[in-house]
């Protein structure tokens, strides 16, 4: 049997008290975990998770590179540290009293904390759902939708669905704010540009309904897309599709 995830103790740190209830032996350290942890945080919200680096971060701690080790053992082992960190900043409010409210809650607390922190969405391979945070973050899931006469399965399904939807969406804006940057330009801007040549280029193909609603999806959105009006849209109709079900299961 493998050993235990060492990374675990770190992220319970705050709920598991010393062995013996004595104080740390040593010297005293320059920073605690939770300010190497914050600053890691504020890196990557400014410059992305892949500017994140160990020596990098040791530096505006001022640390030495090997003594940042002493804190966290690996740049994973960190990352978990992050995303249960980050996630422990945003308060979950009380579940209102309606169910379409009570759903549509766990969509859009996914989606702010992706749209504030877009990093979370490059975070992968890691285990982070075993901190306090994530497990917080869980239990309150669940608890919009706890007595609808869901199984366990169908409640852990459900949560998994909407949190996954509210990810979705943020990710789509992530990958136009991204092209955006890249090109300089927004996309009403680059439609505009070029226009006349995919015009040219694809003279001779004949797309009645691409064209029919391409052309009033872009005169309304001004864009190629609309992830504002995709997350309202799926999720009035995920939440449709939820409500019937529950319905159905009632009976």
């Amino acid at each position: 049997m493998p050993d235990p995830d060492p990374v675990l103790p770190l992220l319970w740190r705050h709920n598991a008290p010393s062995a013996d209830g004595a104080p740390r032996r040593g010297p005293k350290q320059k920073v605690s975990v939770d300010d190497v942890v914050d600053a890691a945080i504020d890196i990557a919200d400014a410059e992305g998770l892949a500017a994140l680096s160990m020596r990098g971060l040791a530096q505006r701690l001022n640390l030495g590179a090997m003594t940042l080790y002493t804190y966290v053992a690996t740049r994973n082992d960190l990352v978990v540290l992050m995303v249960d960190q980050v996630l422990g900043r945003t308060a979950l409010p009380a579940h209102p009293d309606d169910l379409r409210e009570r759903l549509a809650l766990v969509v859009r607390v996914q989606y702010d904390d992706c749209r504030a922190h877009p990093w979370l969405l490059d975070v992968t391979g890691v285990r982070a759902w075993l901190g306090p945070h994530m497990a917080d973050r869980y239990e309150w899931q669940l608890g919009a939708v706890e007595g609808l006469g869901l199984d366990d399965i169908e409640m852990d399904q459900t949560v998994t669905l909407l949190a996954t939807f509210g990810t979705g969406v943020a990710r789509a804006e992530q990958a136009v704010r991204h092209a955006e940057r890249e090109t300089g330009m927004s996309d009403a801007v680059w439609w505009e540009a070029n226009y006349e040549a995919l015009g040219e280029v694809m003279a001779g193909h004949d797309y009645p309904l691409a064209g029919r609603v391409g052309t009033a999806a872009g005169e309304a959105y001004q864009a190629a897309s609309d992830q504002r009006r995709e997350l309202e849209f799926g999720l009035a109709r995920i939440i449709d599709g939820l409500v019937a079900h529950i319905a159905e299961r009632g009976r």
